[in-house]
């Protein structure tokens, strides 16, 4: 059993930073590979990026590609979520997710997740 607790959000002016934080905890000895997806009123929950255990290879949302960077440090078992230039459209809850060996772009195949973190930006 592996625990994941997001942390970081909160109300943040478009145009801002946030960075998010994943603590895991239990088998965290374990490789995993990592990712983050967000669920705003409404809609379903979407892809966000995604991380290997290494932390050596990265994949992102195509739309999210120059403002979020995902990062990891394993020493900390910590993974993070730096958004930058943020929207109103960014406004979501975002979770974190964990999976065995090879990270996915599909919430399916998760599983793991953390509570979720809600971000809001305002304009």
């Amino acid at each position: 059993q592996v625990q994941l607790v997001e942390s970081g959000g909160g109300l943040v002016q478009a145009g801002g930073s946030l960075r998010l934080s994943c603590a895991a905890s239990g088998r965290t000895f374990r490789r995993y590979g990592m990712g983050w997806f967000r669920q705003a009123p409404g809609k379903e929950r979407e892809f966000v990026a995604a991380i290997s255990w290494t932390g050596s290879s990265t994949y992102y949302a195509d739309s999210l590609k120059g403002r979020f960077t995902i990062s990891r440090d394993n020493a900390k078992n910590t993974v993070y979520l730096q958004m930058n230039s943020l929207k109103s459209e960014d406004t979501a809850v975002y979770y974190c997710a964990a999976r065995p060996d090879s990270y996915s772009l599909f919430a399916y195949d998760y599983n793991y997740w953390g509570q979720g973190t809600q971000v809001t930006v305002s304009s």
